[in-house]
């Protein structure tokens, strides 16, 4: 087996988990990232109002995703580019929070992916004051990245697990995710919880 996986980050519209507005990608192959992807999203019809406090965080309006490309016509592009690919996020739950219920919001069955959240790795296997990104991602040796940039947000996540790995000594997702005691987690058909982003 290989540390091969692909980090993901949402940006939402609004409070409503199924609100996506951007996503980020980065792939890892073999202990490193071999490529990044990241877009604009127009939120499901009903979830697309623009929260000041959201806005605030990421800086998208919505005027930035007037031309975008809806999650009906997205999510193809997003699942060819994780493949069949564990996902990793920082404080998962709501990343795939948003990935099931933007699926739920336009009629479309959510691919069951495979998931582990960074966000319980670093308190396995780093000694912080915070478990925020940007201070765990530092400590993985990913320097400063504009936060809240989704792509950029998955890239440090997938150095996160890079590092973590390496700390470990684990040769996969798998592995890393025993080593530490953390679960490698499925989207399930039932809904998810809904989780608040701490991120």
């Amino acid at each position: 087996m290989a540390l091969d996986f692909t980090a993901i980050d949402f940006e939402t519209a609004n409070p409503s988990t199924a609100s996506a507005c951007a996503v980020g990608l980065a792939r890892v192959r073999a202990g490193r990232v071999v490529a990044t992807a990241g877009w604009l999203i127009q939120p499901p019809p009903g979830h697309d109002d623009f929260h000041r406090g959201n806005t605030r965080i990421h800086g998208i309006r919505k005027a930035d995703v007037a031309g975008a490309k809806r999650w009906t016509e997205q999510l193809d592009d997003l699942c060819a580019f994780a493949g069949a690919d564990v996902l990793v996020a920082h404080n998962a739950g709501f990343d795939m929070n948003v990935l099931k219920r933007a699926c739920d919001a336009t009629g479309l069955a959510c691919p069951p992916y495979r998931y582990v959240c960074t966000l319980q790795v670093s308190r396995k296997v780093y000694e912080l004051a915070s478990y925020r990104l940007p201070l765990v991602a530092a400590e993985a040796g990913f320097g400063e990245f504009p936060h809240h940039d989704a792509t950029a947000d998955a890239h440090a996540c997938a150095q996160i697990v890079i590092d973590a790995a390496r700390r470990v000594g684990a040769a996969d997702v798998h592995e890393l995710a025993e080593k530490v005691g953390v679960k490698v987690s499925q989207i399930a058909a039932p809904e998810l919880v809904e989780v608040a982003r701490v991120a």
